[in-house]
């Protein structure tokens, strides 16, 4: 048995004071005051559920891309432990069918790989007009096969999502991979506010990155981002303050008190003091916080999770319950994993991490397990 109790501990919804998280084995046998725990290690700061991140690119100095196998999968999940995420989403960004192919049979093969919660597929079935980073040439609308390909990935994997534009694929195929068990998540496009209620109808039920590559909100066209605002699909957040103004955050966080959940869209630069690495042949440049195309176009984002929840709260003005649960209980319910994970409670896995007053990760326990955390 483990006890680890801490000043604060945050257990998903609220702080508790002087409390202790009670660990056997890989799960949590009681959350409880400090004087009903037993010895144990105290711990200056706040204890949370780790990090889950549904929007992961690469780590480690390993990118998801047409040669990734189950070991680049592996470095992948256990970079991001050690940034204290106990699940993530590798992303494959737009790309060929073959490569497509080649990470979904190697995700495939990755289940039960720890931290390996599923794959995100961010296109090729996006709105080339909101390209972005992705190469505009390997964007296309979605095929039979294509359509075929998802679904067999879907009911294979523990979680698939899919982000895809409206303009790209019909209403039954948003039917067909929600009912396969994918969860599609609009994303680099360009639709409308009608079209975007018209596809969460179908099924989609997330929204990729909000307010980046999608259509704005404007007072006679809401686009995507109205109708994200005015429902109750969750959205990814990337609160690194480049991607996202502090007011656009102050503003969606209002208009949604919940569902929106933080994801670092990061590069295989995680966890690496690299400075240059390539994304299909083009450079890409870590520079002062921020990852560029040699044109300038962002390329995902230099971000870690402990650092998102930083920016929530010192630009944004949010308060700590919520961006803590931004990056734990809101991702996990997103994909349908709160049984095990993004709370501390009793039979919940033991994935825990320490952060200090500043909020920074000082510690991380996957599974009751401490881990080697970055300097």
């Amino acid at each position: 048995m483990t006890v680890l109790a801490a000043t604060r501990v945050f257990d998903g919804q609220r702080f508790l004071t002087d409390h202790a998280v009670v660990i056997e084995g890989d799960r949590i046998a009681a959350v409880v005051p400090v004087a009903e725990a037993g010895p144990g290690l105290r711990l200056a700061g706040t204890l949370a559920p780790a990090f889950l991140d549904l929007q992961v690119n690469g780590g480690g100095g390993v990118m998801v891309g047409g040669d990734t196998d189950t070991a680049a999968l592996r470095q992948i999940c256990a970079t991001h432990q050690r940034l204290g995420c106990a699940g993530i989403l590798p992303t494959l960004i737009t790309d060929t069918p073959q490569a497509t192919a080649q990470v979904i049979a190697a995700g495939i093969a990755s289940v039960g790989t720890p931290g390996f919660l599923g794959l995100h597929l961010e296109g090729p079935h996006l709105d080339p007009r909101r390209h972005g980073a992705h190469d505009p040439a390997l964007i296309r609308p979605m095929a039979p096969d294509d359509l075929a390909g998802l679904c067999d990935a879907a009911r294979a994997l523990p979680v698939l999502m899919v982000t895809l534009a409206p303009e790209a694929v019909s209403a039954d195929q948003i039917a067909a991979l929600t009912g396969a068990g994918a969860i599609v998540s609009l994303g680099h496009t360009n639709c409308d506010y009608d079209t975007a209620r018209a596809a969460f109808a179908a099924g989609a039920r997330c929204a990729t990155h909000l307010f980046n590559a999608m259509s704005p909100l404007g007072h006679r066209a809401p686009g995507l981002v109205g109708a994200v605002l005015a429902g109750d699909v969750h959205a990814g957040l990337i609160a690194d303050g480049i991607h996202v103004h502090p007011a656009a955050m102050r503003a969606a966080l209002a208009a949604r008190p919940d569902g929106i959940f933080l994801v670092t869209d990061c590069m295989g630069f995680a966890g690496t003091d690299l400075t240059e690495m390539f994304l299909e042949g083009r450079r890409i440049i870590r520079r002062n916080g921020r990852l560029t195309l040699a044109d300038g176009t962002l390329a995902g984002a230099d971000l870690r999770m402990d650092r998102a929840i930083g920016v929530l709260l010192d630009q944004a003005g949010v308060a700590p319950e919520r961006a803590l649960a931004m990056a734990t209980t809101e991702p996990a319910r997103a994909i349908g994993l709160s049984q095990d994970h993004g709370a501390l409670r009793a039979g919940r896995r033991a994935d825990l991490v320490l952060l200090d007053d500043a909020w920074t990760l000082q510690s991380v326990w996957i599974a009751g397990r401490p881990v080697v955390t970055p300097e």
